[in-house]
């Protein structure tokens, strides 16, 4: 038996599956873009509906937020539901954060000593709902604060790289 069969091709199968497993690490570490599509037409109605269901209780049917939304309450010291219009914070994110305050609810991502309201949406909307809602709310934006939002994701997405 040559040498090369008896150990070079082992080596490089292995070398060729340790290759492929840090590439699917790798992988895992950079999660994809996440990017909500106001420009989707399709995406947009079905991010009014889930926006009315899930959202306009707290954050109002207009995306006008609670009165007061920069003032502590006074039984939580958190702050009531910001607006999702032009008028509010939103659009200062990327989309990737405002998912994940969606997704995982505003205490996962508030900084430490802050106090968030916002519940976690996992287990009643799915990510593909999650970034329909927001394509609604982005799609309610003038094109100014849109394309302000858009470089936006776009260096939150080169901070990744």
């Amino acid at each position: 038996m040559s040498r090369f069969r008896r150990y070079g091709l082992p080596a490089l199968v292995l070398a060729v599956l340790l290759a492929g497993a840090a590439v699917l690490w790798l992988q895992r570490l950079s999660p994809p873009q996440i990017f909500a599509d106001a420009d989707d037409p399709a995406l947009v109605a079905q991010g009014t509906q889930l926006y009315a269901t899930n959202c306009a209780g707290c954050h109002g049917a207009g995306l006008e937020g609670q009165a007061n939304w920069r003032s502590p309450l006074p039984d939580d010291g958190g702050l009531p539901a910001p607006p999702h219009n032009a008028d509010g914070h939103t659009h200062h994110h990327p989309d990737s954060v405002l998912f994940a305050i969606t997704k995982f609810g505003g205490q996962a991502a508030a900084p430490e000593g802050f106090r968030s309201n916002m519940p976690a949406f996992s287990d009643l909307m799915t990510d593909q709902e999650i970034l329909a809602a927001l394509a609604f709310i982005k799609s309610s934006w003038p094109s100014n604060v849109r394309a302000a939002q858009q470089r936006t994701n776009q260096a939150a997405l080169a901070s990744q790289r």
